[in-house]
C-alpha cells in the first residue's frame, strides 16, 4: 500500500463504497458554483434537496408544513454545545421528529416524522462526497470524504498519504480534531468518524479520544478479515455496508452523562455489534413457540450462530456471551437491551430480567453507566445511578429469559493497542455448557 498516494486511496475508498450501493460525487461538482450545485454556499453542510426529498418519500401522508417543521428541527438541533447538539440530533435521527399540524376544522394533529427508513436501506439516499469544502467563520477546511444519508452528513473519513512516513492514523485523528474545533456545524450531524493512513484504519465518535478509535476487523461478522486486506477496505465493507451502517446508527450508539455536563458519545466495537446481533437471534429462537417446520428469520441482517444441542426453538435458553476483561460488557448489555426491545417478540408478557456480575466493582460501573440506548424515545438517565438503567434492561427481557455476560479472564488476547477491548475470537457455533468458548455459548 505504501506505493499509493493519498488521492489514490481516496479513489479506492469511493470505489469500495460504490460497490456497497453508495453513490459517489466529487465535492466541487455539487458546490455552490457548479452546474449541478446542491449547496447554496460552502457553509451549507446539509444537502437540502436530498433531505426534503427523503422526508417527502418516507412520510407520504403528512402535509408540507409538517415536513417543513421537521426539516427546521433537524437542521437546527437544540443545544448549547456541539456535544449536546449532536445528542439532540441523534435522538431525532433515531426516533423521528415530533411535529404538529392543523387538520380539517382546525384541530391540532400530532405526528412523528421518519428521517431514515431503517428497515429498507434502498428507500434512503446514499452519497459519498470527496473533497467536500466547508467554510465556517474564518475557517475553510476540506474533509477527504463525507458520507451523506438522506442529505445528512453522518460519516466523515480522513485519509493520510501512506507514502509519507510522518502521515499515520494518529495524524489523521489529529486532523479530525481540528475539523471538530473549527467546523461545529458539520460535526453536529456526525455519527461516525474514520481515520486512516491507507493501511491502518480506526473508527470512533465525536467525543472519543485517540485510544477509543478502534479497528473494525471483520466484514461479515463470521471471521476476522485476512491480513492481506487493507484495514480501510475491511472497515468500509464491514461497517459501511448500508444495512449494517443503519443498524449501527440506530442501535449501537449511546450517550453517557457522567455529571460533568458534557455527554460522552460511545459506539459499539465490531465484537459488540456482532455479539449482540447473535444474541438477538438466539433470544428470538429461545422465546418462540415450538412448531413443526419453524425457522428463524431476522429481517435486519444475519448473525445466526448455528443450531447446536441446547438450541431448540422455544427452549427458553438463550446463551452466554464470553468477553475478555475490559471489552465493554456493560455497554454490550445496554446495546442488547435497546436492540431486543425493538423486536415484536419482546412485546408480549410482563417484562423481567437481570444481570449476572462476577466482581463487586462491576456493580458500581454498571450503576454509573446510566445512559440508555438512544433507540428508545426517552432521555438519558445518568442521574439515576443505575436503578432506572436496570429497569430499562428488564423491559427488554420477556418471560424470565436472560443473557449472561461473563469475562473470559484467561482468554488469549490480540496484539496491538486494542487488545484489552476486543474478544480473542468472533462467533463460534453454539457450545455446550461443558465447553465454553468466546462468543455465544448455549446454557444448559
Amino acid at each position: 500500500m505504501s506505493r499509493f498516494t493519498e488521492s489514490e486511496i481516496e479513489e479506492a475508498a469511493l470505489e469500495w463504497l460504490e460497490a456497497l450501493g453508495w453513490q459517489a460525487a466529487h465535492g466541487p461538482d455539487i458546490g455552490p458554483d457548479a452546474d449541478s450545485s446542491e449547496r447554496a454556499d460552502y457553509g451549507a453542510v446539509v444537502l437540502e434537496r436530498r433531505l426534503r426529498d427523503a422526508l417527502n418519500r418516507l412520510n407520504p401522508g403528512l402535509p408540507a408544513d409538517a415536513l417543513d417543521d421537521a426539516f427546521r428541527k433537524l437542521t437546527w438541533p437544540e443545544g448549547a454545545t456541539l456535544e449536546t447538539r449532536n445528542r439532540a440530533f441523534h435522538r431525532l435521527l433515531v426516533d423521528g421528529v415530533t411535529v404538529e399540524y392543523r387538520v380539517g376544522g382546525g384541530a391540532l394533529q400530532g405526528a412523528q416524522v421518519a428521517v431514515v427508513d431503517y428497515e429498507d436501506p434502498i428507500q434512503n439516499d446514499w452519497l459519498a462526497v470527496n473533497q467536500f469544502t466547508v467554510v465556517e467563520g474564518e475557517h475553510e477546511r476540506r474533509p477527504d470524504i463525507v458520507l451523506f444519508v438522506n442529505g445528512l452528513p453522518l460519516g466523515l473519513i480522513e485519509l493520510k498519504n501512506p507514502a509519507d512516513e510522518k502521515a499515520t492514523v494518529l495524524t489523521a485523528w489529529r486532523q479530525i480534531q481540528t475539523y471538530k474545533a473549527e467546523l461545529s456545524d458539520l460535526f453536529a450531524f456526525n455519527a461516525a468518524l474514520i481515520a486512516s493512513d491507507g493501511v491502518d484504519a480506526r473508527v470512533g465518535t465525536l467525543t472519543a479520544g485517540r485510544e477509543w478509535f478502534k479497528p473494525w476487523r471483520t466484514i461479515d461478522g463470521e471471521t476476522l478479515a485476512g491480513s492481506h486486506l487493507p484495514q480501510l477496505q475491511v472497515m468500509l465493507e464491514g461497517m459501511c455496508e448500508r444495512r449494517r451502517f443503519l443498524i449501527l446508527v440506530r442501535d449501537f450508539i449511546v450517550f453517557e452523562d457522567d455529571g460533568g455536563g458534557t455527554p460522552a458519545k460511545k459506539m459499539a466495537g465490531y465484537h459488540q455489534f456482532h455479539a449482540v446481533g447473535t444474541a438477538v437471534v438466539e433470544t428470538l429462537r429461545a422465546t418462540r413457540s415450538q412448531r413443526e417446520g419453524s425457522e428463524l428469520h431476522e429481517t435486519s441482517g444475519g448473525y445466526e450462530s448455528g443450531r447446536q444441542p441446547g438450541g431448540e426453538s422455544g427452549d427458553r435458553r438463550i446463551g452466554v456471551v464470553w468477553h475478555t476483561q475490559g471489552s465493554g460488557k456493560s455497554l454490550t448489555m445496554a446495546f442488547y437491551a435497546g436492540r431486543i426491545i425493538r423486536e415484536p417478540a419482546g412485546e408480549a408478557g410482563a417484562g423481567r430480567g437481570g444481570t449476572a456480575e462476577d466482581r463487586s466493582r462491576l456493580r458500581g460501573s454498571d450503576g454509573r453507566r446510566g445512559s440508555r440506548p438512544q433507540g428508545e424515545a426517552q432521555d438519558e438517565v445518568g442521574a439515576a445511578r443505575g436503578g432506572r438503567w436496570r429497569r430499562t434492561a428488564a423491559q427488554a427481557h420477556r418471560g424470565g429469559h436472560r443473557l449472561a455476560l461473563r469475562p473470559a479472564l484467561r482468554g488469549p488476547g490480540r496484539q496491538g493497542d486494542d487488545r484489552l477491548h476486543e474478544p480473542p475470537h468472533l462467533h463460534r457455533p453454539l457450545q455446550g455448557a461443558g465447553s465454553p468458548a468466546p462468543g455465544l455459548a448455549a446454557r444448559r
